[in-house]
């Protein structure tokens, strides 16, 4: 059992491009993720690095934090000053994905898992393995309630 002060001793810094929004979260494991969806590359302008932190995170400055429902199932935050994406987050839920490149400093996590594979673009591919899940796939994952 993870006790608080595991937590702390854990717990990352992230921020914005500008610094206005700024919070913390800890990893809910030592891994990240590439979301190919359609959204995610808009939002980002690319695939989406996203480290799960699950119910972890505090925002510790937030005036410019913006949220945008973009669907029925998630919520975005990003800086409404200098349009960093920060983050999105299963509605009704706290099930938060970090961009894995707001932390400062960035961690080393592993890099294990690619989501929304149908969707990405045929101009580029990571040379490393990564567990592949098509959309489909992805949502019998939250259906089933589960986080690989």
């Amino acid at each position: 059992m993870m006790t608080q002060a595991d937590s702390d001793t854990r717990r990352l810094q992230a921020k914005c491009l500008c610094g206005s929004v700024r919070l913390s979260a800890v990893p809910a494991d030592a891994q990240t993720s590439v979301c190919h969806c359609d959204m995610c590359k808009r939002w980002s302008a690319g695939p989406f690095f996203g480290v799960h932190c699950a119910d972890s995170v505090v925002i510790e400055a937030g005036d410019d934090l913006e949220l945008y429902n973009s669907s029925e199932w998630a919520e975005r935050g990003f800086c409404r000053k200098c349009g960093t994406s920060l983050f999105w987050n299963l509605s009704g839920k706290s099930d938060y994905h970090v961009s894995l490149l707001a932390f400062d400093p960035m961690p080393d996590l592993a890099f294990s898992m690619e989501i929304f594979i149908d969707q990405k673009p045929d101009c580029y591919s990571f040379a490393n393995e990564t567990k592949k899940l098509t959309g489909e796939q992805v949502f019998a994952m939250f259906a089933e309630g589960q986080d690989s």
